[in-house]
């Protein structure tokens, strides 16, 4: 069985502040939603070139990230 991963693309400013990130909630800024992300599923976080990079999470992952039953 093929688990289906969320790809959140994260795009980052020169000064390595984030400026976009994907399924990032309304309430949260960029930054904060990256932080949040990083912390608890940095492992599933790749570097690419161009200030970018990107985690890969499940769907439920997503989901409780978004919740915030997960820190």
């Amino acid at each position: 069985m093929t688990t289906e991963l969320v790809t959140i693309h994260v795009r980052f400013a020169n000064d390595g502040s984030v400026t976009e990130i994907g399924e990032r909630p309304v309430t949260i800024s960029a930054q904060d939603w990256f932080n949040r992300l990083s912390l608890a599923a940095g492992m599933s976080y790749q570097s690419l070139s161009g200030g970018r990079g990107f985690f890969k999470l499940t769907p439920a992952e997503v989901e409780a990230f978004k919740s915030g039953t997960v820190h």
